[in-house]
């Protein structure tokens, strides 16, 4: 048993440090025409031999470094929100009432305060 292990370890870590790349090709075909083909690419390397062969697509991943552009930009979203909340309570002016649009109601189109106070 220990055997089995020490050279299973041992075939681990030389696949690991030289790599292994498997490759295949899947086509789905109907009377000679392709619908659908799939290349598969598969590497299993150590990081530091995937590193020594040039690929390191992970260290700029946005998935996985968790630097995405959506992710700064809400935070820049946010910092806007509230540095025009601050200015808002410094001016005294309440939230509800800036950029609202409402006015107060007029007399209707046509109509003077004369003809108005003529009616009563």
């Amino acid at each position: 048993m220990s055997r089995s292990s020490d050279s299973l370890a041992d075939i681990l870590e030389r696949v690991l440090d030289k790599g292994v790349v498997i490759a295949g090709d899947i086509q789905v075909n109907i009377l000679d025409i392709e619908l659908l083909t799939l290349k598969v690419r598969l590497l299993i390397a150590s990081v530091d031999t995937a590193r020594d062969m040039g690929i390191d697509w992970w260290s700029s991943d946005p998935f996985l470094t968790g630097n995405s552009r959506l992710e700064q930009e809400n935070r820049e979203l946010r910092e806007r929100i509230e540095q025009m909340e601050d200015r808002m309570k410094a001016a005294e002016l309440p939230a509800g009432e800036v950029g609202s649009g409402e006015r107060q109601p007029e007399h209707a189109v046509g109509s003077t305060s004369t003809e108005s106070e003529a009616r009563r």
